[in-house]
């Protein structure tokens, strides 16, 4: 099984670059992958940030790759429900810090969107300290 870092996938999904992104096909088509959280989270940054995709085409691009047969993730149901909380309107990095959260009595930030966007969305307590 092959770890890939970020770059490696941005390339799958946008295909901006002609021979990284043949490259990148090449190695999902003929390898079992792993997804590391961070490379998800900072894919979700660059396909925002430098290629202006909205979290819904961002939440289905990701639902795509993750869902293939030779793709493994450090924790599926955790990846999915970060997915859905994004889309649902959660910034992808609060949905991750939440869901590797879930464990714990509570998350403290001083983001009150975030703050708001949990008590929408979850039953998990996000608080200020």
């Amino acid at each position: 099984m092959a770890a890939i870092d970020t770059n490696v996938l941005v390339r799958l999904l946008v295909s901006d670059t002609p021979a990284q992104s043949k490259a990148s096909h090449t190695l999902f088509a003929s390898d079992d992958i792993f997804i590391p959280d961070t490379v998800l989270l900072e894919t979700e940054w660059v396909l925002r940030a430098a290629f202006d995709l909205n979290p819904a085409d961002v939440c289905a691009a990701f639902r795509r790759v993750c869902g293939l047969h030779n793709v493994t993730v450090s924790d599926g149901q955790r990846v999915a429900q970060v997915i859905d909380w994004h889309e649902a309107g959660f910034d992808f990095a609060d949905a991750f810090h939440l869901a590797l959260s879930k464990d714990q009595n509570s998350l403290k930030t001083f983001d009150v969107g975030f703050i708001k966007n949990a008590r929408k969305h979850t039953d998990r307590r996000v608080e200020r300290p």
